[in-house]
């Protein structure tokens, strides 16, 4: 794709690690695709493959939302970022195989994070800035989600496994199959899963609308014009529609392995929210009582407009790992990985137009498309003797983004980062030390263009930034374990947060960067305690993460003055409507609907913890166990207002139960009311989400077995919001949904 140097690759020094997760007793930890076993005292999550495989099928961080400190800021069914410990968007990393997942996620609300989990063996979460040693600018965490489509090791017999899914809650199905086998000394993978789910159902009167949050008496007609809508049970144009297919090919032997994969995802989902600009939705009680058939044709035609997005992703991936066995130099890993990803986003007329109104609609709604091309180099180095782990890591990125077409918010970019990483870790008599080093050189190139004037200036952001993590680890008994870290880590600001400068409808808000933004400088304590004796276990964790020049999106404060301003010219942008550019009405200060945002930056204090205990004992045939949670995490800058979009604490209380080939599980998530709200935000009420999930294995014939599970999310049919999502009233969490899995395996 580019021009690239032969420049070496990734940071991560990074460590495998054998260690007891909430899911599976022992696991690898392949974050940084290291092979051999060290010591780690990361926060980290295991979650064996088995557990997101033989539930639903949802989007990534619908499906760890469960785990203590990790949530997630929803946009229907297809769209679910993850949050750690109340850290989003760019302080959080998306990793496949322990490299960065370049999709266009990070460049708007209604993104999905464009990951396959067919098939996957696990998906490894590290909480807090100590993750730096993972990816760039990670002071949130990272998540990884891992498969053997390039394997370290020879697979010793053929598989082949195919999958059906139904849900109730979309009408949606699922269909999948995966074959693994050996040729010739070749391991060879390939995988194909194909989802369609419909528009998701809601409990009745579940939306609500911008006008009842502003307006508390509201009048009659426009109560009775929405109630229609609000009493629709589902949302409209929360459709997905996935299709993904990998094919992975290695050989391995005692000199190490090496492998490629090639890997395609495409996906359709509608955008069940899409802010409007041209000020008319919400107009004042004149344009109410003026013509309430016309607003009623409004909305008729609002109604009939599908907005959808399209991606199209492919990957291509060289993977594998020599072993020097020399006097300095133990094991080479390396990694390439070329990526070309487009996010679509469209506007079509369902039927009921006449042709004039279709081609009238088409020309004003041109597609936009996000694109983002990457490539990406890596080598680890190897430099462990019998005293010390050592690992010395390079990565260089090569990454454009561009935004192209009617919405687009910002002027192409570029970024490359060029990294140098460092990891010891040694055991002591008395504790275990592991220490990390990054330094990142970035450059990230762009432009801003002003609005009024037309005229471009362009920005180069040049800068160093060093990061480090020290973790120390020490027994205090055979059932008691204590863990201290602290991080400190640098992140430069992202494109988005540079060079935004425009209408951005998925968060109904016109947002606008600043190139002159500094780095955010996060230094993160962190202690935990773990305790299992077999019978009894528990833990807990605490942080506190004070982030210097933490950057934020902060919606205006109202300005009066413009609003009267919209008032008096009101009649005479009605008159020129038709003939008026769509983005006129963005220049000034009220831009129409939206809400005018600023990336601003302030000193904040992110604090929190995560407990856990629970107790496993024998019943019947089989073994219970019985387990509460709670995560909270309190996020304050140093004036004393609210960090905006922090989810809730929340309860969780967990049931398990196996016995030979059947599993059972029971999961309450009670999720509080979020009274801390900031700047421009309301309250979001607190829900109860019960899970459950029953799977039985059925031996068949020696040779084969098949797997069934039945499931079911939102059992209590609770109207849920996640208080971190900017459409929290337009488009709450899915209703009660049943559904039945099969997973049968040759």
């Amino acid at each position: 794709m580019k021009k690239l140097l032969s420049t070496l690759i990734i940071l991560g020094a990074i460590h495998t690690n054998e260690i007891a997760s909430q899911d599976v007793e022992e696991i690898i930890v392949v974050t940084s695709a290291l092979i051999d076993t060290t010591e780690i005292t990361n926060p980290l999550y295991v979650i064996d493959g088995d557990e997101i495989i033989d539930d639903a099928t949802t989007s990534l961080g619908d499906a760890i939302d469960s785990y203590l400190g990790v949530s997630i800021a929803d946009y229907g069914a297809a769209v679910g970022q993850p949050i750690i410990r109340g850290m989003s968007g760019p302080r959080v990393k998306i990793l496949k195989n322990g490299m960065v997942n370049r999709d266009v996620s990070g460049l708007g609300a209604d993104h999905l994070n464009d990951v396959d989990l067919n098939d996957i063996e696990q998906i490894e979460i590290v909480k807090g800035p100590s993750s730096l040693l993972y990816a760039n600018g990670t002071i949130g965490g990272i998540i990884n989600v891992v498969d053997d489509c390039i394997s370290a090791i020879n697979y010793e017999l053929p598989e082949l496994k195919v999958g059906y899914e139904t849900q109730s809650v979309n009408d949606g199905s699922s269909e999948f199959i995966n074959f693994k086998n050996n040729f010739n000394g070749f391991n060879v993978n390939f995988g194909y899963k194909n989802t369609e789910f419909g528009n998701y159902d809601i409990p009745n009167g579940a939306i609500m609308h911008e006008e009842e949050d502003h307006d508390d008496h509201g009048d009659e007609d426009h109560h009775d014009e929405d109630g229609h809508e609000e009493n629709l049970g589902f949302i409209n144009n929360s459709d997905f529609a996935v299709e993904a297919a990998k094919f992975g090919i290695s050989r391995a032997g005692d000199w190490g392995y090496v492998g490629v994969s090639i890997d395609n995802l495409e996906s359709l989902y509608g955008i069940p929210f899409h802010g409007d600009d041209h000020g008319d939705e919400h107009g004042d009680e004149d344009h109410h009582d003026e013509d309430e058939h016309d607003e009623d044709e409004h909305h008729d035609e609002h109604g009939e407009e599908r907005i959808y997005s399209t991606t199209d992703s492919e990957s291509f991936t060289i993977k594998g790992s020599y072993n020097v066995n020399g006097n300095l130099v133990n094991k080479i890993d390396y990694t390439y990985r070329d990526t070309d990803y487009t996010l679509t986003e469209a506007h079509a007329e369902e039927e009921g137009h006449d042709e004039h109104e279709s081609e009238e609609e088409h020309e004003e709604h041109a597609p936009t498309v996000f694109a983002n091309n990457a490539t990406e180099y890596g080598a680890i180095f190897d430099i462990s003797n019998d005293i010390r782990t050592q690992k010395l890591s390079f990565n260089y990125v090569d990454e454009d983004s561009s935004i192209v077409g009617e919405e687009a918010f910002m002027n192409p970019a570029n970024n490359e980062v060029l990294t140098l990483g460092y990891f010891v870790g040694q055991d002591f008599d008395m504790f275990h030390l592991d220490l990390g080093i990054r330094l990142d050189q970035i450059t990230r190139t762009g432009s801003v263009t002003d609005e009024d004037h037309g005229d471009v200036d362009n920005f180069t952001i040049d800068d160093d930034v060093s990061s480090f993590a020290v973790s120390i680890g020490k027994d205090l008994s055979d059932t008691l374990e204590l863990n201290l870290g602290f991080s400190s880590a640098e992140r430069l600001p992202s494109v988005i947060e540079l060079f935004m400068n425009g209408p951005h409808m998925a968060t109904g808000r016109f947002e606008v960067g600043d190139p002159t933004l500094s780095s955010e400088t996060s230094n993160n304590f962190d202690i935990s305690l773990n305790f299992d004796n077999g019978e009894y276990f528990a833990s807990a964790s605490f942080f506190i993460n004070d982030v210097d020049n933490y950057i934020a999106l902060i919606d205006e404060d109202e300005d009066h003055e413009d609003e009267h301003h919209e008032e008096e010219h009101h009649e005479d942008e009605e008159e020129h409507h038709e003939d008026e550019d769509d983005h006129g009405d963005e220049h000034g200060h009220g831009h129409g609907n939206l809400i005018h945002a600023n990336y601003v930056q302030e000193d904040a204090e992110f604090d929190g913890y995560e407990i856990e205990f629970g107790r496993t004992f024998d019943l019947g045939a089989g073994e219970m166990t019985l387990s509460f949670g709670r995560d909270v995490v309190n996020a304050q800058f140093t004036d004393g207002h609210n960090v905006p979009r922090i989810n809730p604490a929340r309860n969780v209380y967990s049931l398990s139960y196996a016995q030979d080939d059947i599993v059972f599980k029971l999961h309450l998530k009670d999720v509080e009311k979020q009274n801390d709200v900031g700047e421009g935000e309301t309250a979001t009420a607190g829900y109860q989400m019960l899970d459950t999930r029953l799977t039985k294995t059925f031996d068949l014939s020696g040779k084969s077995k098949l797997k069934v599970s039945l499931f079911g999310r939102n059992l209590l049919d609770e109207v849920a919001r996640n208080h971190a999502s900017f459409v929290k009233n337009e488009v709450p969490l899915p209703g009660r949904n049943y559904g039945i899995k099969f997973n049968l395996t040759y």
